[in-house]
């Protein structure tokens, strides 16, 4: 979004006050008449048509004598409810004073519709305020959600131009170096894990893992956790267990003891179990600001040393295997990591990774030529314009 993208004023703020003018012209036509006297004459209207339609075949001519009675009295009785006051009460009256007698036909009930028609507009000018108040909010809910977009755009300009007067000079490589360390190690205790541990012990590890909300592991599906835990199958690695769940079933007799338990609990959960990684205990990039970051290795400790002590018995064995990272190793990149946050250069070198990532090419030569400044101007313009208008059309 550029200078040249905000409409001026926003497109929100003419449609929300025409709206709200909508309301008021609307309000005022049946201020002219009275709120009471509209809904009235509205009402009557809308039950004088309803017998007119109900009675007309029964109540005319020599037909059913107790339905023209019933009729007469209903229509009377509605009419003379009828504030005197009421918009279009002298029609009314004129159908009243015509309907009084002995014997009814098909010219008084037309001479009826006729007369009450005209307080079909009382039904109207409810029905037009009705359609403008409708109107009225979606209008503000469009410039409340245009509003919400442009203040993420104003501070999303304020932070290009805060990642601009970055030294880009200082140098990142210290700080890579000890998260991809790290992550590296981790990385490759996951991979042992799954492939030569007990399937229950990795999601065991997984299902305590989410319970510290800044490790950010998803929870295993829970029918997946108690036939991985409660099953002999669960001895098995889970790279394996997915391999099983490929197998016919007469194949897969061989494997385990119960094939059609391993294909419910397990198939299902392809896509979750394709997607499982050690990301979620790795340190993504740029990484977060120094406090968080320490405060988030503290709780990623003992889920990553449980990977590690894992696969450091070799598995068929059972003695230290030479090629596998120990608990130690990825202690180590992980305290490295930590104490990397302490430094004063850790905010600086974070803030050039930051900028790097979020800063291409164009969006930095925007900023240096000071197309970011027109930007934010243009975009605090539209918000001030939306915030006027929404406290300006604000209804009680």
């Amino acid at each position: 979004m550029n200078a040249t993208e905000i409409d001026s004023p926003p497109a929100v703020v003419d449609d929300l006050r025409a709206a709200a003018d909508r309301v008021a012209d609307a309000e005022a036509a049946i201020d002219d008449h009275g709120e009471a006297s509209v809904e009235a004459a509205a009402d009557a209207y809308r039950n004088a048509t309803r017998l007119l339609d109900s009675y007309e075949d029964s109540a005319t001519g020599t037909g059913d004598f107790t339905a023209y009675l019933q009729f007469q009295t209903e229509i009377l009785e509605l009419v003379d409810s009828l504030p005197d006051d009421a918009f279009a009460a002298d029609a009314f009256q004129r159908v009243s004073d015509r309907l009084d007698k002995r014997r009814l036909n098909e010219s008084d009930f037309e001479f009826a519709r006729e007369q009450i028609n005209t307080a079909e507009a009382a039904v109207e000018l409810l029905e037009q305020r009705e359609a403008a108040i409708a109107a009225y909010r979606e209008a503000r809910g469009d410039a409340d959600a245009r509003l919400a977009e442009l203040r993420a755009e104003a501070d999303r300009l304020r932070e290009l131009q805060r990642l601009a007067d970055v030294d880009l000079d200082v140098s990142t490589e210290p700080l890579g170096e000890r998260v991809d360390e790290y992550n590296t190690a981790v990385r490759a205790a996951f991979e042992r894990f799954r492939n030569n541990c007990p399937a229950r012990e990795l999601l065991t590890l997984l299902d305590d893992a989410a319970e510290r909300p800044l490790v950010g592991v998803d929870r295993p599906p829970a029918d997946l956790l108690e036939y991985i835990t409660t099953n002999p199958a669960g001895d098995e690695p889970l790279a394996a267990l997915i391999e099983y769940a490929d197998y016919s079933p007469s194949k897969l007799e061989h494997y385990v003891d119960d094939p059609g338990a391993l294909r419910t609990s397990v198939a299902v959960h392809q896509t979750y179990l394709d997607r499982l990684d050690a990301d979620a205990l790795c340190v993504g990039w740029p990484p977060a600001e120094a406090a968080t970051l320490r405060a988030r290795l503290d709780e990623l400790a003992p889920f990553v040393r449980r990977l590690a002590s894992g696969v450091n018995i070799d598995s068929d064995t059972g003695a230290d295997s030479d090629d596998t990272p120990d608990d130690t190793a990825i202690e180590a990149a992980r305290r490295r990591l930590a104490r990397l946050t302490r430094e004063e250069a850790y905010d600086r070198r974070r803030a050039v990774a930051v900028a790097e990532h979020e800063l291409d090419d164009e969006a930095y030569e925007r900023v240096a030529s000071g197309a970011v400044d027109d930007d934010l101007a243009a975009v605090t313009d539209a918000i001030d314009a939306i915030e006027t208008a929404l406290a300006e059309t604000a209804r009680d």
